[in-house]
């Protein structure tokens, strides 16, 4: 005779708020695909899902669990302001340019400004140079 009964419930399906559950299955894609793309999809979903002292709790234990040296390098790179390379153009490299920089750390401006300035040939720089220089274009 085959067993109609339901199946067992897991004490976390039982007992678990539903925000819970959803945050805790998410965690366990990303360790699965262990992929930066798949990473970076946690934050959206940990923010909707878990309260504030909550994502402090998980932070805090996380960082807990690290070897101090780690956890501190781990630390700084999260709380970084820096919004990181430039990303491929979506509309036009100049739509996707003003983006990043409404985005981005002043140094960072600063640091690709230069790079890109340094890697323009000499009369691209004097262009460059004095388009800049007249008022209102910059």
């Amino acid at each position: 005779m085959i067993n109609q009964s339901t199946p067992r419930r897991s004490a976390l399906s039982k007992w678990a708020k539903d925000e819970h559950r959803r945050a805790a299955r998410m965690l366990a894609y990303v360790l699965a695909l262990g992929t930066q793309e798949a990473w970076s999809g946690l934050v959206p979903v940990l923010a909707a899902r878990l309260t504030i002292e909550e994502r402090a709790c998980l932070a805090f234990m996380a960082l807990k669990a690290m070897d101090p040296d780690t956890a501190t390098k781990t630390a700084k790179a999260a709380l970084s302001l820096c919004a990181g390379t430039p990303k491929p153009p979506l509309i036009s490299i100049a739509d996707q340019a003003k983006f990043w920089v409404s985005i981005a750390d002043p140094e960072e401006i600063d640091t690709y400004c230069l790079a890109a300035y340094r890697a323009m040939p000499v009369k691209r720089q004097a262009a460059f140079l004095q388009y800049v220089q007249v008022p209102g274009v910059a």
